[in-house]
């Protein structure tokens, strides 16, 4: 057995829609491998706001913080079969922490959340890190976009034209 085959596949959740989906791929792919998966879970008080409120009252809030990132990584996992699960729940920035967490994984699977690129600008991106700075091969799932129910139109029958 090579050491490959006893690598993970690493995935982060973080309650949204894509590490939901990234999370099912990853299952996928972890039972075609027969391999084990490490879900992830990161969670981080901003310093700011620990800067500017008692020492007691950072202590609560960092708990909280920790306590609501628990219950998002039971609830992401709750539901995998069928592979080996780690758990894994870490405080500080995500980014770096996906990309060290996967050192020596099969493969990074992340969703991609898709805030725009005024967002992205600001907050960066963690698939597009994950990609730029991970050892491992990166896989960005991006969730299925859900769309309001409208009445369907017929449409125009295709004619194929020329590939350029």
């Amino acid at each position: 057995m090579s050491d490959n085959e006893l690598s993970p596949i690493v995935v982060g959740v973080d309650g949204s829609a894509a590490a939901a989906a990234a999370l099912r791929w990853a299952v996928e792919q972890a039972r075609a491998l027969a391999c084990p998966i490490d879900v992830i879970s990161v969670w981080h008080l901003d310093y700011g706001v620990r800067a500017t409120i008692l020492p007691a009252a950072a202590e609560s809030a960092a708990e909280e913080a920790e306590a609501a990132q628990r219950t998002v990584l039971d609830e992401a996992a709750v539901d995998v079969t069928g592979v080996q699960v780690r758990r894994v729940l870490i405080e500080g920035d995500v980014k770096k922490l996906l990309v060290e967490m996967s050192r020596d994984a099969r493969l990074l699977v992340v969703g991609n959340r898709g805030h725009g690129p005024l967002s992205e600008l600001l907050l960066g991106s963690v698939s597009s890190y994950c990609v730029h700075d991970a050892t491992c091969p990166v896989v960005v799932v991006k969730a299925a976009e859900q769309t309001t129910p409208r009445e369907e139109e017929p449409l125009a029958p295709l004619t194929p034209g020329p590939l350029l």
